[in-house]
């Protein structure tokens, strides 16, 4: 298993790919609404296994404390295995070596438990995405913060 960034044009469609099928086709959304305005400025992890891309992460530089996750999707048959676990650790450990002090997110209801297991605290309730699936803004503070 390596974590790294898509380098070549087929990863970044692998990348891209998952981040869908995961996200916004079994909620009957179009393609290419899995990315955004700022897919150019954000930082993009992917964990490969062999040459199959299983998970992503992007990380957003909000301003020079604030970091923000997005887009965390695990290739279905990888969930439960720590591979999220292991990918949002090395988007944090990348926080820590930007000196980022506070890390954000909106997690979905059913991730909530995952988080907070990583150190992550609720704020507040978010937004309800596609009408149905309720988000929670989570943060989780650098430990000299707290």
């Amino acid at each position: 298993m390596e974590i790294r960034s898509p380098q070549t044009p087929s990863e970044w469609e692998l990348y891209y790919d998952l981040r869908y099928r995961v996200l916004r086709k079994p909620w009957n959304q179009l393609k290419g609404s899995e990315r955004d305005e700022y897919e150019e400025e954000a930082a993009h992890f992917a964990v490969f296994q062999d040459l199959v891309i299983i998970a992503v992460g992007r990380l957003d530089v909000l301003n020079d404390s604030v970091g923000k996750v997005r887009y965390m999707a695990v290739e279905e048959t990888f969930q439960g295995k720590n591979i999220g676990k292991a990918l949002m650790e090395f988007i944090m450990a990348r926080c820590e070596q930007e000196n980022l002090h506070t890390i954000i997110l909106h997690a979905r209801e059913i991730a909530v438990p995952f988080y907070e297991r990583l150190g992550f605290r609720i704020v507040e309730k978010s937004h309800l995405l596609f009408g149905e699936i309720q988000h929670y803004l989570m943060e989780k503070k650098k430990a000299s913060e707290n």
